[in-house]
């Protein structure tokens, strides 16, 4: 049986909480044994991420590459085994245009087995990674 409505807007705002705050141990418990992460081939961190550490690996790889201030969410319907977090990527340079993305979650009892992000465009989060290294 899967989570509840109520059961997964939590489960939602807990695993980008413990993301944000380098929770590991949390978002582990929060993931099945065969997670996977995907990432889109045109962007720079293309792959898939997979098992417990999935998650964290994806995560440090993009904070190396992008300096993100704030991932607002603006809507999160939600499906009888999924939810998909409309979500607004912000760079601590404010002159470089935001992400807009949708990440699409995949539930498995009462953890995330998938997590698939799809970007309206690419192009802001490629530039947000030129403007990091330009400045490293």
């Amino acid at each position: 049986m899967g989570m509840s409505h109520e059961e997964t807007v939590d489960f939602v705002e807990r695993i980008y909480g413990a993301s944000a705050a380098g929770d590991w141990a949390a978002v582990s418990d929060m993931l099945t044994d065969d997670f996977v992460a995907y990432e889109a081939d045109s962007l720079p961190m293309a792959g898939a991420y997979r098992g417990k550490n999935g998650l964290r690996e994806l995560f440090e790889k993009v904070m190396a590459m992008v300096d993100v201030v704030a991932l607002d969410r603006s809507a999160l319907p939600i499906g009888t085994d999924c939810a998909i977090a409309v979500l607004t990527m912000r760079f601590a340079d404010p002159a470089l245009k935001p992400a807009e993305l949708c990440e699409m979650l995949r539930f498995r009892g009462n953890q995330c087995c998938e997590i698939k992000p799809y970007y309206f465009d690419p192009a802001p989060f490629i530039a947000a990674c030129g403007a990091k290294q330009r400045a490293a």
